[in-house]
């Protein structure tokens, strides 16, 4: 192998690993397997295993917010939430009781989460000066909601 195609299997591997996928020989690969080929010839084969699994996508938003979901703060769970959602990860069957699970909150608490990460912008890394919206209590429902139901 050239140095050219060595140094472009370093730079996809941190690729390969956060989609969870697998290299292999070219030899190896089989249907559904991505063959990758860098100067007319096959380098390379990626097997794509649970490239969408709950437990990979929770592990990438702990790593990001350096702590496991159920150590976080709210604002930080609230972050983790839409981190999750921007993943596509509630598209994925009983995510949301998993997810609460994992942060020791109910399912209710998710959905109220969401509710205001949608409602309102959520930093997603620490230390920045964006601050949430002061119309949002702490169950995610406007103040005046609130009020209004009574």
């Amino acid at each position: 192998m050239t140095q050219a195609a060595d140094s472009f299997l370093e730079a996809i591997r941190p690729l390969v690993d956060a989609i969870g996928g697998t290299e292999i020989a070219p030899s190896e690969a089989g249907e559904g397997d991505i063959v990758l080929v860098w100067g007319g010839a096959p380098i390379i084969a990626v097997r794509l295993v649970n490239i969408v699994s709950l437990p990979r996508l929770v592990a990438g938003v702990e790593e990001q917010l350096g702590s496991p979901l159920a150590a976080l703060d709210r604002a930080d769970k609230q972050r983790a939430v839409r981190l999750l959602d921007e993943r596509g990860a509630f598209q994925l069957r009983k995510s949301i009781e998993d997810v609460g699970e994992a942060m020791g909150v109910s399912r209710i608490t998710i959905y109220n989460y969401l509710s205001a990460t949608k409602n309102q912008t959520v930093p997603l890394s620490r230390g920045t000066s964006e601050e949430p919206s002061d119309e949002l209590g702490g169950s995610g429902v406007r103040h005046d909601q609130e009020q209004g139901a009574r």
